[in-house]
Order: C-alpha cells, then sequence, then structure tokens
C-alpha cells in the first residue's frame, strides 16, 4: 500500500511517498517544489519525479493521497475530502487565508488528475477536538459561539507528534500508545502510570504552545485563527479586543485593511522593521540593530510565559529549527529545567526537539 501525502503551500508543494505493505512503514520518495505559482505543472511534475525515481511506475499504484489540511466549518479530525468538505473549507478561507485556499486548489487538481484514488485530509484542528471545553472556549455572547466563534487550535501535527515522541523517551508506553490511538477510539486508550503532563512549545516562523496530559492535548496558544498566540512570522498574535476599532478610528482605515496590516505586517517583521524571517532577524540582531533585538526578545519573552502555567509539570519539550540556543538559555532554562537534551526529529536536520526533565 503506497500513500502519497502532500503538504500545499501558498507557494510551494513538498510530498512524502510512503510503503504500508509491512510494518514499520518505509519512505520511498521525498521532493518538493518552492515559488510555485503553477500547481497543475507542479502536481505533474511531482508525480513524474515519482516515476523517474522509480518508486511507482504511474499513479494507480497510489492507494491514497493524504494531506495536512487546516480548518473548516464544523469538520476536523481525519476524513475524506469531498465536496461537502472542500466547501467547509472554503467557509473559512478568511480565517486561514494562507493555507485554505492553496489547498483547496491543490486538492481539486488531484482529483482530477486521479479522480478514483482516496483523497484524504487530516486537519491541525484534530488533536484538539478531545480538550477539555472549557479550555477551547471564549467568553463571548452565547450566539457568537453559536455562530462558531470559539478557539480551535492549530501545528496539530507536530504537537501530537511531540506527545507520542516524548512519551517513549521518557519511558512511559502506556501513554505513547494513548497518543497514537488518538483518533482511532479518541483518548479511550488506558494509562497505567502516574500522569505524564507536558507543555509542547512549536517555535519558529509559525508558533504555538500546547498543554498535553497523558498524550491528549488540553489547551493550546491559538485560538480561532493561526494569527492568534504567540507572534509570529508577520502575525501578531495575541491582541487585546479593543485594539482593531482603536486603530481602525486613529488611523482612517477599514477592517480589513486592519486584518491585512496585523497578517502582513505584524508579528516579528513588525517589531523588527528588518524581515518576517527569523533567521534574518537573528543575524541583524547579533550586528546590533536595537528593533531586531526587540523582536527575538518579545518572541522569547512570549515562549516563557507558558512558566505562568507550569505547576507540577513533567517536561518541557521545545521544537525549533533556527532558535537553538535562544531556546534553550531563554526559555527552558527560565522555567526551572534541567537535564536538556536534543535529540535527532525526523529526517531533518535543521530541527531539534529538545526534552528538558522538571
Amino acid at each position: 500500500m503506497k500513500i502519497l501525502v502532500a503538504n500545499i503551500g501558498s507557494t510551494s508543494l513538498k510530498w512524502r511517498l510512503f510503503d504500508f505493505s509491512s510494518s514499520p512503514e518505509r519512505l520511498l520518495h521525498k521532493g518538493g517544489f518552492e515559488r510555485v505559482t503553477d500547481y497543475p505543472k507542479a502536481i505533474e511534475d511531482c508525480l513524474a519525479e515519482l516515476k523517474k525515481a522509480g518508486a511507482i511506475q504511474n499513479e494507480s499504484e497510489l492507494s491514497a493521497v493524504g494531506f495536512k489540511t487546516v480548518l473548516a466549518k464544523d469538520v476536523t479530525g481525519c476524513v475524506r475530502l469531498d465536496e461537502r468538505v472542500l466547501k467547509a473549507m472554503a467557509d473559512y478561507n478568511g480565517l486561514a487565508p494562507a493555507h485554505n485556499p492553496p489547498y483547496i486548489t491543490g486538492i481539486k487538481l488531484f482529483a482530477q488528475r486521479m479522480p478514483n484514488t482516496p483523497l484524504v485530509g487530516l486537519f491541525e484542528t484534530a488533536f484538539y477536538q478531545f480538550a477539555p471545553q472549557p479550555m477551547m472556549r471564549y467568553a463571548v455572547p452565547q450566539s457568537w459561539h453559536d455562530a462558531g466563534i470559539r478557539r480551535f487550535g492549530f501545528h496539530g501535527a507536530s504537537h501530537k507528534f511531540i506527545a507520542e515522541r516524548s512519551a517513549e523517551l521518557l519511558g512511559r508506553p502506556d501513554v505513547a500508545k494513548r497518543a497514537q490511538n488518538l483518533y482511532v477510539d479518541g483518548g479511550k486508550t488506558a494509562v497505567s502510570g502516574a500522569p505524564l503532563r507536558v507543555i509542547s512549545c512549536h517555535l519558529g516562523g509559525s508558533s504555538s504552545v500546547t498543554g498535553i496530559l497523558n498524550g491528549a492535548a488540553i489547551g493550546t496558544s491559538m485560538g480561532m485563527s493561526p494569527q492568534s498566540g504567540l507572534p509570529q512570522n508577520n502575525r501578531v498574535g495575541d491582541l487585546d479586543a479593543e485594539a482593531i476599532p482603536y486603530a481602525v478610528k486613529t488611523f482612517g482605515i477599514t477592517i480589513e485593511e486592519a486584518q491585512r496590516q496585523l497578517s502582513k505586517e505584524g508579528g516579528l517583521k513588525g517589531v523588527s522593521c528588518v524581515s518576517n524571517d527569523i533567521r534574518e532577524v537573528q543575524a541583524e540582531a547579533a550586528k546590533g540593530h536595537t528593533a531586531a533585538q526587540m523582536a527575538l526578545d518579545v518572541f522569547i519573552a512570549s515562549a516563557r510565559a507558558i512558566s505562568r502555567y507550569i505547576g507540577s509539570l513533567s517536561v518541557v519539550n521545545a521544537c525549533s529549527g533556527v532558535l537553538d540556543r535562544a531556546l534553550r538559555t531563554h526559555v527552558l532554562s527560565p522555567l526551572g529545567a534541567s537535564n536538556v537534551s536534543s535529540i535527532g526529529y525526523g529526517t531533518e536536520r535543521n530541527r531539534n526537539v529538545y526534552i528538558a526533565r522538571r
């Protein structure tokens, strides 16, 4: 059984092909394209790369194509991507403008190219569907809540990996098994040992923090959209509800323009006045650029704010491709963590996962 996993970005297409004929699964091929402007051609080129590498002879060998979808109205979990689901994704284009439109386009193109191949999406919100409802609700009027204004949470695939892998490394196969079966039995897998409490920090261009109890999410920094939570590349992060109407009145701009500025000119880019790429911000900060240093300080201070929720935490996990030294010094150590160790994260050499025991 060969399954192609496609990761579609606003200007990119990346993929991995797995063979699930035996256990454990085997990675047969991986690749990707950046600066994509012609998605039909990119998909054709992807299939051509698979054939050229001898991974498949033709696309009929693919049992399914999987997608790391982000957000859909009244839909989460792992589902077949039919017209109903695509419409639900389109309904939330405004909440995930950088993700949903290109995914919808790509999924439709794959469907046209391979009409008989199942297309399946695992939504980033899936990891939070079992979280306690009080942690996922905003204190808004009931009519607002009924309209879908609530906390969804994102980066679910990353945080679920941390839930599984940290449990394995800590010698807790019961918790690892519960995390692995989460989408199968809804968290009914029994845990035999003491509670394992983890805070998972997904840090980088797009960042979030998630609290995990016995392999399942119990809270997260991101809310209704990826715009919320920690400050990110060009996303502002958490912002007081009165800030937008104040800016609209002060600058004489529309709400739409305020949204554009917050999502395109905020975050690291807005504070640093340099770039939305944290690597470039770090480089300028090292040269003495005051605003760039402030951007890093704001980012780190926001990540450190999780100390308010530490309590009797077992471990802090953090994955980052670009903040290794700063992560150890300014995020983990101030939380009272000791025995900080680094482990490889998959096959990606430029990313590390840190486990800090308390």
